[in-house]
């Protein structure tokens, strides 16, 4: 199969260019989207958050910035290409962190999401860009495997950024709060400005390597995209479409997208969390991020070299989908490490899951390829909802719980454990698109 949204054949030297400078790309995405996973527990501290529902802010704030930007970003990308679109996200995404600075002098969390948003906005624009470039890049039935590479080098940087922010913003973050607790407010306020502090070199740093990035990738020799045919695939039996609301599957596509995203960010951004609700320190908790990352990586690995040639894009989407409702339900049924562990085992589950989800249901769009993308991307805030909508069920079962008798420690670890659930009919949607949502609307 072919489309007509696609490159020019490529010389082989040029279309490993392009792998390498994609891959780039989405190593920062990785690098700056799993920093959140530290950054929630981080601001609880140094912002003296109340709640689990406004630390998750974070979250929202990041990813919102998907809903409110996608759509535009697609007609940026009309405007500037796909190339220049790529360097004017990463310059967006640099004035984003440049705020960090000074959000972390003053303390101010609002700040801190406003710096977010923009980060998520110039992330909006990148991934709109790069997601069906990796895809399109070569041909639609092993565009999984090419995004399995782009997996890799997402949650490499992720696990490095967890590990790198999780020793520089909560090293000693056990014995910090244990100290704080007793202290007067104005001995309170300095040690937090102290610890708040601790961002602005590794912000700085991120800021110059934006920009950096933003203008080797302006001069470089990426090829653009061309998707303004008219056809949608090679078939006759096709017969083209004028509008985007004549591809059902894409919508569905959304939908799953939303999700998936939701159960992801839920997977690697609640974890550190639901490890101190069971009591786990903080010195172990801030390397469950990284876990979870590592079980994607794994499962990336085996996208690689198993798709297209051991199974489908479609296949690995049911198989992967069902993985994640069993981990789940395990985690829900389970205690202490045990529950803990298979939270992480999750970042195994979604590993194929987005590698299968966006090419299935971009396929065949023809001239509307980047609308189709911008509204796939623009999915993404599902993981400013879920998330956030966890973190609401975790507060609300805890409160009650308080209220009937049952002492905080208790209540905080049952509602942590149990607000899991949500994740289930996430993952049964996802197998239904995998088993029949991807072909509406196309004839067999």
């Amino acid at each position: 199969m072919s489309t007509a949204t696609t490159l020019k054949p490529q010389p082989q030297k040029s279309y490993l260019t392009s792998i390498i400078i994609i891959g780039a790309l989405f190593f920062i995405f990785g690098f700056v989207t799993w920093i959140n996973g530290i950054l929630i527990p981080y601001l609880k501290i140094a912002c003296e958050l109340k709640s689990d529902t406004q630390s998750f802010l974070v979250a929202t704030a990041f990813f919102i910035a998907y809903l409110v930007m996608s759509i535009p970003s697609s007609y940026v990308l009309k405007a500037t290409g796909y190339k220049k679109g790529m360097s004017l996200g990463l310059l967006v995404m640099a004035v984003g962190a440049l705020i960090f600075i000074p959000a972390a002098q003053t303390r101010n969390f609002n700040l801190f999401l406003v710096g977010l948003f923009i980060i998520g906005t110039g992330l909006a624009i990148l991934q709109t860009a790069s997601n069906p470039y990796i895809s399109i890049i070569g041909p639609i039935e092993s565009a999984a495997s090419r995004i399995s590479i782009m997996g890799i080098c997402n949650k490499l940087a992720g696990i490095l950024a967890s590990v790198i922010f999780g020793f520089i913003a909560l090293k000693d973050a056990d014995a910090l709060t244990a100290r704080i607790a007793t202290m007067g407010e104005a001995e309170k306020a300095v040690e937090l400005d102290q610890l708040a502090a601790r961002v602005i070199n590794p912000y700085i740093i991120i800021t110059i390597v934006l920009v950096v990035l933003a203008i080797a990738v302006y001069y470089s020799s990426l090829p653009d995209i061309k998707d303004d045919g008219t056809g949608e695939t090679a078939s006759s039996s096709q017969p083209q479409k004028k509008s985007i609301f004549q591809y059902p599957h894409l919508f569905l596509g959304v939908l799953a997208m939303f999700l998936y995203v939701g159960v992801e960010v839920m997977s690697g951004d609640t974890i550190i969390s639901y490890g101190q609700s069971l009591g786990i320190s903080m010195t172990k908790a801030k390397f469950f991020t990284s876990a979870t990352l590592v079980c994607m990586l794994v499962g990336y690995i085996i996208g690689i070299f198993a798709i297209p040639k051991l199974m489908s894009q479609e296949t690995s989407l049911k198989i992967f989908s069902v993985m994640g409702a069993l981990f789940t339900t395990l985690a829900l049924t389970t205690s202490g490490f045990t529950s803990v562990f298979f939270i992480a085992l999750l970042g195994l589950a979604n590993s194929l899951l987005f590698p299968a989800l966006f090419p299935l249901a971009i396929n065949g769009l023809g001239k509307f390829t980047k609308l189709g993308s911008g509204l796939m991307v623009s999915s993404f805030f599902g993981g400013a909802i879920l998330p956030l909508v966890y973190g609401a069920m975790v507060d609300s079962s805890t409160s009650a719980a308080i209220a009937s008798g049952v002492d905080a420690v208790t209540a905080k670890a049952s509602a942590a454990q149990n607000s899991y659930w949500i994740m289930i009919p996430a993952y049964l949607y996802i197998l239904y698109f995998g088993i029949k949502g991807y072909k509406a609307g196309k004839k067999a």
